[in-house]
């Protein structure tokens, strides 16, 4: 299991990850909306700015304080590594 630092010491598992997108779209907020409606919203940015919104294969909607490049680079990072590994 991989896992992807979202900041603040937030850990999501890198294989149920389906986006990674900037909240500052009218159609993210309104996604972001109806998940706090209901009760899907995992607010990780510890009251601190949304950069980016990370969209669960569960359906759950993960706020973090994290630019979305800066996750996806994580994500990307995760995956050299697995491939570095099997060529070993």
């Amino acid at each position: 299991m991989k896992l992807i630092n979202i900041g603040f010491g937030n850990i999501v598992v890198a294989s149920r990850v389906i986006a990674i997108v900037s909240p500052e779209s009218a159609p993210i907020k309104r996604v972001i909306q109806e998940a706090r409606d209901a009760n899907i919203l995992i607010d990780a940015t510890y009251g601190r700015k949304t950069r980016a919104v990370v969209i669960a294969d569960s359906g759950h909607i993960i706020l973090s304080a994290v630019q979305p490049e800066t996750v996806a680079g994580r994500l990307i990072d995760k995956s050299e590594d697995d491939i570095m590994e099997d060529d070993d």
